[in-house]
């Protein structure tokens, strides 16, 4: 009884029901808790095991090799080799004093303001140092053991030809991505796919065990492309002879095979190393013969004639006069008087009136389908980045002076590459070839244009063009008949034409018994005295025609040369 005198809270009696709830709220908070460590260790262990994994464990991806690509014969032309990548993380170096990070900088050849600027964004778990180092120079990185600084194998791109091959198989980036070429048409085929690897790191980032393999890498495809290599060489040295000789703008190759339509050969100038890209320009990086456009000039001659010899409308013995001609406020003029010429000189002695009045004895819509179906105004389809389609009015809205201008090849622009692929229904009796950047080895199947005789009677013309009396006798090959086309024409330039600019090219076939090579050269604004493409892009076709007849020990077919001389007068068109 003192006691409770002494603590009168005890004397307090609490109601029944708020006990009760006491008692419920602490159960309740009980069975929550429990709830929840059932929930996290037994439904949902995962979250907790890829937290506690975070803190050990990574995933690391293993690089696959990007495919090689080789010419026809197994030459590389493009091949990945193993580099080192130093990286970083951000957190783990920002603490870092200078002194502490001037070896690193030293041994990765930068400053250390450098190196800070690497890492500034400390949010970051990642930071590349310096990628793409040789093994060595990584080795001597990693021996100084920087906490947070860590190595990683990568794959560069080396491309033994150079410049050479340079637009055809094009570049990676830094990624290892193709940029241009066949690089980045076969992206895809080249690439491969990454793997991946499961570690364990310490606390201070090293790997002390492999725990298991998630995806094996898959390597790249090999791709075997149609070019030979030794003829892409020597027509990348007589494109670059000849570019520097008349100081031309720029200029252009393409070597076809006449019985497939592989692409053989394929060089611009200029050209630029892909190994070394720091001062290149897109200048430099364009395919020319595949996404610039030019006026052909005569080189389309022979298609209009062949027409017109398929549809009846003259033989190679049909006289043509050539005096001047008027249509609406134009004169069709030649570069000098030629008179009374058959449809066989037409061609040989590349008369533009001759041409003219042969296309508009025509109508629009056969010879407007006919330039269509060549593949002018389409694109090659050669799968090529950027190829171009090139412009082809559509025949219902040519004019007179349109149609007859179009015979000698101004008033539509054309790539090499199609000019080369249309000369091809003159290599296989008139059957138009699909081009093909890669390998084949079956016979693809032409489209017929022309009889096999139209096309055997416009080669025996573009023979006797390469003769002493035609127009492009430097086109001449000792001990092979050859045949081919001279084309001149004036540069479009401000809804005009520029009086000093040309565009000159060759276009031709041999042997003409049986063909084996179509080349085609144009050179864009050359600067000397001479620009006519018998002058300029003929000799050229000599050079790379020859050499290339002689390096695959092709047959002579004519043991006995022409006589080579130069035409009086240059060429029209």
């Amino acid at each position: 009884m003192r006691f409770e005198k002494r603590t009168p809270e005890l004397r307090l009696k609490l109601e029944g029901w708020r006990a009760r709830v006491v008692l419920v709220l602490v159960m309740g908070g009980f069975a929550l808790l429990a709830g929840r460590a059932f929930y996290l260790q037994a439904l949902n262990t995962s979250f907790l095991q890829a937290k506690g994994e975070a803190r050990y464990a990574r995933v690391l991806e293993l690089p696959a090799s990007r495919g090689a690509v080789k010419d026809r014969n197994g030459q590389l032309l493009a091949i990945s080799t193993p580099v080192e990548s130093i990286w970083a993380v951000p957190e783990d170096l920002d603490a870092a004093e200078d002194a502490e990070l001037r070896p690193l900088a030293r041994a990765l050849g930068m400053s250390v303001a450098e190196v800070r600027q690497k890492i500034a964004n400390k949010d970051r778990q990642f930071a590349f140092l310096k990628r793409q180092i040789s093994p060595d120079q990584a080795a001597k990185v990693m021996a100084l053991r920087v906490p947070g600084v860590f190595q990683q194998r990568e794959f560069r791109r080396y491309y033994p030809a150079g410049e050479v091959m340079a637009h055809v198989v094009g570049f990676t980036g830094i990624e290892d991505n193709g940029q241009e070429g066949i690089e980045l048409a076969a992206e895809e085929r080249l690439a491969g796919v990454p793997g991946s690897r499961k570690v364990i790191k310490d606390r201070k980032g090293r790997i002390v065990e492999d725990v298991e393999s998630l995806r094996a890498p898959r390597d790249g495809e090999e791709i075997v492309l149609a070019l030979d290599q030794r003829l892409q060489f020597l027509a990348h040295r007589e494109l670059k002879n000849a570019v520097t000789a008349h100081r031309a703008r720029a200029g252009s190759l393409v070597i076809l095979d006449a019985k497939t339509g592989e692409v053989l050969a394929l060089v611009n100038q200029p050209d630029y190393n892909p190994n070394n890209r720091a001062a290149v320009t897109g200048r430099q990086t364009r395919n020319r013969s595949v996404t610039d456009l030019f006026e052909p000039g005569s080189t389309l001659k022979p298609f209009t004639v062949a027409a017109a010899l398929d549809a009846g409308v003259v033989r190679p013995t049909t006289v043509i006069d050539t005096e001047p001609l008027k249509i609406g406020g134009w004169t069709i003029n030649d570069s000098h008087p030629l008179g009374p010429l058959t449809v066989t000189q037409v061609i040989a002695k590349s008369s533009n009136i001759g041409t003219a009045k042969i296309q508009l004895a025509m109508s629009a819509e056969r010879m407007g389908t006919l330039y269509r179906e060549l593949g002018f105004g389409v694109a090659p389809k050669t799968g090529f980045p950027g190829e171009a389609k090139g412009q082809l009015r559509p025949w219902e809205k040519w004019r007179p002076i349109e149609q007859a201008t179009m015979s000698y090849g101004h008033g539509i622009s054309v790539s090499l590459l199609q000019v080369a692929r249309a000369y091809t229904v003159f290599t296989n009796d008139g059957q138009l070839l699909p081009l093909s950047l890669l390998r084949t080895d079956s016979q693809p199947i032409g489209k017929p244009l022309f009889t096999a005789k139209t096309a055997r009677e416009v080669t025996r013309m573009m023979e006797l063009a390469v003769a002493a009396t035609g127009t492009a006798p430097r086109a001449q090959v000792p001990g092979y008949r050859v045949a081919g086309k001279t084309g001149t024409a004036h540069k479009p330039e401000a809804g005009g034409y520029a009086e000093h600019k040309y565009v000159s090219s060759f276009v031709g076939f041999g042997p003409v018994s049986d063909p084996r090579f179509i080349v085609a050269v144009m050179l864009d604004e050359p600067a000397g005295a001479k620009y006519f493409g018998g002058d300029v892009g003929a000799p050229v076709f000599s050079s790379v025609m020859g050499a290339a007849l002689r390096m695959m020990a092709v047959p002579p077919d004519a043991p006995n040369t022409l006589n080579v001389k130069a035409p009086a007068a240059g060429e029209a068109g």
